[in-house]
């Protein structure tokens, strides 16, 4: 089956729970006419053995209330429909999930096909031409092999992160944000803007944007700090602009063990954020052209700056899984 637009690899992960994001992109999908009928036949809990069924199972929430809560709420964060989830089981008498739990049922559902009851049936459709040779060990793997995806990049919620880059323009609060949640998980926090040489620094006082070719020495210095906490696996949590994606291209030095957070809010409420601003070497000026720099992350977990510190921490916290 090629690649189907909008549905995610059951390893990729909200909050605490594989597979949970690939469910919701099913339904909008079917909602829009979009889900190929192969797909449809195991939409839903109607049978208890396929991926929805198991997952609805352990969330104790039938799959006709996830359905109708998640199309009637079509600009909900997929975090925020997961605490909806929650609270729901919680009103029909069910305590909370622990982590333990989850971490659980996570292994259980991610390893199907791997010496359990479901080999045989793994076995024909790793036998099937369009995957043929695959290194396939799980259903999980089929179906990414299948729909055209990398199963060992998509199984990054396996590996926990390492660093964490804080991106967006100046004003989005990337060092308060940044800060907050290396204190908040007990990392180490860097501002990429001390890395910055005196002769940028006194550019942009000056008001005058940077070239390619002045920050790239900037970006180099970052990656490699970036290398040498992958290496010695000490956590970071890291503050950069990272405007264009050529920029992150040049910091990503281990898709697996890194992540991105993208403060994103309205102009307005940015520059008068600058406007109150005093120290900083960055002037309210530069603000437009940031913003015609940016090119907007499809990668990263966006956060809100209109929220408080604490809501904007603990959605990142839920949409990283830590």
């Amino acid at each position: 089956m090629p690649q189907v637009p909008g549905l995610r690899s059951p390893y990729a992960r909200v909050g605490r729970l594989v597979y949970f994001g690939r469910m919701l992109d099913k339904i909008r999908l079917h909602a829009r006419g979009a889900l190929p009928a192969d797909y449809v036949e195991n939409l839903g809990d109607a049978k208890p053995t396929v991926f929805d069924g198991r997952l609805c199972r352990f969330l104790r929430v039938p799959f006709a209330e996830i359905q109708a809560h998640v199309l009637a709420h079509p600009s909900a964060a997929d975090a925020d429909i997961l605490a909806w989830v929650e609270a729901r089981a919680a009103a029909l008498g069910h305590p909370p999930r622990s982590d333990e739990e989850c971490e659980i049922f996570c292994a259980f559902l991610s390893k199907r096909g791997w010496r359990d009851s479901g080999s045989p049936i793994l076995a024909q459709r790793a036998a099937e031409p369009a995957v043929t040779g695959k290194p396939i060990s799980t259903m999980f793997d089929y179906i990414d092999f299948d729909e055209g995806r990398d199963p060992v990049a998509a199984r990054a919620w396996e590996i926990k992160p390492l660093v964490i880059v804080v991106m967006g323009v100046s004003g989005s609060g990337k060092s308060a944000h940044g800060r907050a949640l290396a204190e908040t998980l007990g990392w180490d926090f860097a501002d990429a803007d001390d890395y910055h040489s005196a002769e940028n620094i006194a550019l942009m006082r000056a008001g005058t944007p940077l070239t390619d070719a002045e920050r790239a020495p900037w970006l180099a210095t970052l990656r490699a700090e970036i290398e040498r906490r992958l290496r010695e696996e000490r956590p970071l949590v890291l503050a950069c602009s990272a405007l264009r994606q050529a920029y992150r291209d040049a910091l990503w030095a281990e898709r697996a063990r890194m992540r991105l957070v993208f403060l994103d809010g309205p102009r307005e409420l940015l520059a008068e954020r600058l406007a109150g601003r005093a120290g900083h070497f960055m002037p309210a000026a530069l603000l437009d052209s940031q913003l015609s720099t940016l090119e907007k992350p499809a990668d990263a977990v966006r956060i809100d700056i209109a929220d408080t510190t604490e809501t904007q921490i603990a959605k990142a916290r839920a949409a990283l899984g830590l």
